[in-house]
C-alpha cells in the first residue's frame, strides 16, 4: 500500500474511532493448543418465539466451544462452528447443547482440514 507508519496508525485509529474495528484477535494454532477437532453443527427447531430464542442464544453463548453462532435460512435455522479436543470432547459439548433447550435436529459436519482459515475480510 505504501503507507508510511504513521499515516498506518492515523487510518487505524479512525477506521476504530468510526466502529468499524470491533475488535483486535490474534490468530493460534489450535493443534499446539490440542483444540484439533473443528465440528460445523446444523440446528433445526420448531421454536420461533422471541423468549424461545433468548433463552437459546443465551444457553449456545454460555458454551465456550462454540467459537461462531449464526441465525441462517434455509433449510436449518442455526449454524455453530465449534472447535474443541477431540470426539469425546465434542460428544461432551454436544450433550451440553442439548440438555436445556429442545431442539428438532441436530446435524454435526467434522472438518478434515481447513484449507483456507480465518482470512481476512476483502477491503476493496
Amino acid at each position: 500500500m505504501g503507507l508510511s507508519q504513521n499515516a498506518c496508525w492515523r487510518r487505524l485509529k479512525a477506521l476504530d474511532a468510526a466502529g468499524i474495528i470491533v475488535n483486535h484477535t490474534v490468530t493460534l494454532d489450535r493443534n499446539q493448543l490440542d483444540a484439533g477437532l473443528v465440528v460445523f453443527v446444523m440446528v433445526k427447531t420448531r421454536h420461533h418465539s422471541a423468549d424461545w430464542l433468548k433463552q437459546f442464544r443465551k444457553h449456545v453463548s454460555s458454551i465456550p466451544d462454540v467459537i461462531d453462532f449464526y441465525r441462517i435460512g434455509g433449510e436449518y435455522d442455526y449454524l455453530l462452528k465449534i472447535i474443541t479436543r477431540d470426539m469425546n470432547s465434542y460428544d461432551e459439548v454436544y450433550k451440553r447443547l442439548i440438555e436445556e433447550i429442545e431442539l428438532e435436529t441436530v446435524t454435526s459436519y467434522f472438518a478434515m482440514e481447513a484449507i483456507e482459515e480465518q482470512r481476512p475480510i476483502p477491503m476493496g
